[in-house]
């Protein structure tokens, strides 16, 4: 039987004592807040696993660094980082649980979204609380909505809200549907607060265990126009409803285009996690049988260095393209298609290098990494997850750079 959180029944973000402003808050410290906590998300790994989601402990370890709010624009507290941050942040804690590496960059860049709405929207969420975690479903196939005075009446269910237990909102993707509801004409991420929909606990997954990617449900809610984001007004450049709210360039990138990046670092961060846990153990292991140190064969090392390598190429494949969307917005440009298009195929293709890393390496671990104690397998399941989110499945994303460079009409509305 599938557990179920009616509306308004859900836990939402812990409550904190106090507010917290981080505008003062640079890319150097938000790095080494970062840095600091990953032995500490490296030893909750294992109950956070457990637990499937989010702990509490260190939900509320990420609000006092702030490290949720590193794209929350200033005006509201927040650190409004340059881009890049969430590629380096996320991949930061991602070398101690990829999971909960995942759930920072996936909250933290609805901060950055929200940016993108309606300024009385923007005031309604953070002038109550500025740390109030807003989770999402994007699979605008998953919701249908229909005009009304006033805004939409939305239904759906949805897949994959990570980090709905710890959230008191939802951006959930909806196609609108004209008066025959067949043909779609318009594509809006509703803004929905946890008193409306219902969690669906359909979370029990082979890998990002502590994710809590459960299932969200809706049943003919009204949405406000003013929270409901038309994506077509957010294909880069300021011409969104929260532009002249939120002026920096962050809030002229293009959305769906750079919406990869906030997710595809767990996967470099796994990786290099991986690499970590490798070498700390073959440095003191021994062959089983023959007592030869491990770390003298050639074979092993030519896989580190391939590891190494792979690594390395992932993390500058989506740092390039991440300083590449915020230079372009403060230049006030937008890429073009074939840009947006080949920055989501690099994306994609970096996912799939960090996780050849971690298979490389694994592919001479040895039998001790059968066990579920051992940290190295987790890593491994983990990024074997994250390649199979849609944004990375590099067939998908590679077809559709293709089919552009070669002189075919790639139909995406909201690209």
């Amino acid at each position: 039987m599938v557990a179920t959180s009616p509306p308004g029944q859900a836990a939402g973000t812990l409550p904190q004592a106090a507010r917290r402003d981080f505008s003062g808050v640079g890319y150097e410290e938000a790095m080494r807040r970062a840095r600091e906590i990953v032995p500490l998300l490296r030893q909750r790994a294992q109950a956070a696993e457990d637990a499937r989601g989010l702990t509490r402990d260190t939900e509320q370890l990420l609000h006092e660094t702030g490290l949720f709010r590193f794209h929350q624009p200033r005006a509201f507290g927040g650190m409004e980082l340059d881009f890049v941050a969430v590629v380096d942040i996320p991949a930061e804690l991602a070398r101690g649980c990829p999971s909960t590496a995942w759930n920072v960059g996936n909250l933290a860049c609805h901060h950055w979204i929200l940016g993108y709405y309606d300024p009385q929207t923007q005031h309604e969420v953070w002038d109550a609380n500025p740390d109030a975690l807003i989770a999402s479903s994007i699979a605008l196939a998953a919701g249908r909505g229909r005009k009304v005075d006033g805004g939409f009446v939305v239904s759906g269910h949805w897949p994959f809200s990570s980090g709905v237990d710890n959230s008191d909102w939802n951006m959930l993707a909806v196609t609108v549907y004209g008066e025959d509801g067949k043909s779609p004409i318009d594509w809006r991420l509703c803004l929905v607060p946890k008193s409306d929909y219902e969690i669906v606990d359909t979370w029990y997954a082979m890998g990002m265990g502590a994710t809590g990617s459960k299932d969200i449900r809706v049943s003919e809610r009204f949405v406000p126009e003013r929270r409901a984001l038309a994506l077509q007004r957010c294909r880069g450049g300021a011409g969104h409803p929260g532009g002249a709210l939120d002026p920096g360039p962050l809030y002229r990138i293009p959305i769906v285009a750079a919406s990869s990046h906030p997710l595809a670092p767990a996967a470099v961060g796994a990786a290099e996690g991986a690499y970590e846990l490798f070498l700390a153990a073959m440095a003191k292991r021994a062959g089983t049988y023959t007592g030869a140190k491990v770390a003298d064969f050639q074979a092993v090392q030519i896989k580190v260095a391939r590891a190494r390598c792979l690594i390395d190429s992932a993390r500058m494949l989506l740092r390039q393209s991440a300083i590449a969307f915020q230079a372009a917005a403060a230049r006030g440009e937008t890429p073009d298609l074939a840009t947006k298009l080949r920055y989501r195929a690099q994306s994609a293709f970096a996912v799939g290098q960090a996780r050849e890393a971690v298979e490389v390496l694994w592919s001479c671990y040895g039998a001790q990494g059968l066990y579920t104690r051992d940290p190295l397998q987790r890593h491994l399941r983990d990024v074997l997850a994250i390649g199979q989110h849609f944004s990375f499945n590099f067939d998908i994303a590679g077809a559709a750079f293709g089919l552009d460079a070669l002189g075919g009409a790639y139909a995406n509305p909201t690209m």
